[in-house]
């Protein structure tokens, strides 16, 4: 069985952060890191909130590296200075999976005795899981792929 463990960050505190994480959920890698990309360094609250909007489709999540062929968005058109890019995707399961993952760490750094109103995200990183490979027999000795992608995501939050 593996070992997992967190990173150790140099500049924050045990006492005064709080992390979480979430093991091989059935969500995609790529849109997990950019989901992660755009809310690393945000406020707590300020994250759940752009989440929110994302499983709304009211703001989509700007995509920086795996974005071949996506189309533009116009939410993001007005956005060009602070993303820096008008490449876009509404990412709603991953958007729900991490925003319950948020949701963890908030409950985590409450109970440990943090302000939630002043918790920042110091560290959130996508992970790729298993990569399951099966196939489903079809007539004439034909098969059709059946594969299935997992992503660790693990959070840490630090009061500021």
């Amino acid at each position: 069985m593996p070992v997992w463990r967190y990173p150790h960050l140099k500049n924050v505190d045990p006492d005064r952060s709080a992390r979480a994480v979430i093991r091989d959920a059935s969500i995609s890698f790529k849109e997990a890191y950019e989901v992660c990309k755009v809310i690393r360094g945000m406020m707590l609250k300020d994250a759940k909130e752009f989440l929110k909007h994302v499983i709304e489709l009211r703001e989509p999540v700007p995509y920086t590296r795996y974005k071949l062929g996506m189309a533009h968005k116009r939410g993001l058109a007005e956005k060009w200075s602070k993303w820096k890019t008008p490449i876009g995707r509404y990412p709603v399961k991953v958007a729900k999976y991490i925003m319950k993952l948020l949701e963890n760490v908030e409950n985590n750094a409450v109970n440990k005795g943090l302000n939630s109103d002043r918790l920042k995200i110091v560290h959130i990183a996508a992970h790729r899981g298993p990569y399951l490979k099966k196939w489903m027999p079809r007539a004439f000795g034909r098969a059709t792929p059946w594969f299935r992608v997992y992503t660790s995501v693990e959070v840490i939050v630090a009061e500021v």
